[in-house]
């Protein structure tokens, strides 16, 4: 199984990254990316693992949600048998229904 990383998806990445080289520096930003690689890692092994939470609040069959160990991050992503799709990758606080929202669902 492998993971696609949609466009939405690798912005949120990038906004994550800069905001901790500037706020904590390249050792948290890379910790950051470590703790990334191994959840998408984790969700390729496992990919039913996630919570269906928001599939439920939102209305979109199998969404599901992982979080990211040690950052405050959730990762959204739809598995088949071949692939994780993920769509974003959200800090924990934000407004998680519109950013989802943004999301194109084809």
């Amino acid at each position: 199984m492998y993971a696609d990383i949609r466009a939405f998806a690798a912005t949120d990445i990038e906004a994550a990254i800069s905001y901790y080289k500037k706020e904590a520096g390249r050792t948290v930003a890379n910790d950051f990316v470590d703790e990334l690689e191994a959840a998408i890692s984790h969700l390729c092994l496992h990919p039913d693992s996630g919570s269906l939470r928001f599939a439920y609040e939102l209305n979109i069959p199998e969404l599901r949600s992982w979080p990211i160990q040690k950052f405050p991050y959730l990762i959204f992503y739809i598995a088949d048998d071949e692939h994780i799709d993920i769509w974003r990758v959200l800090h924990a606080r934000r407004d998680i229904p519109s950013h989802l929202a943004a999301e194109p669902l084809d």
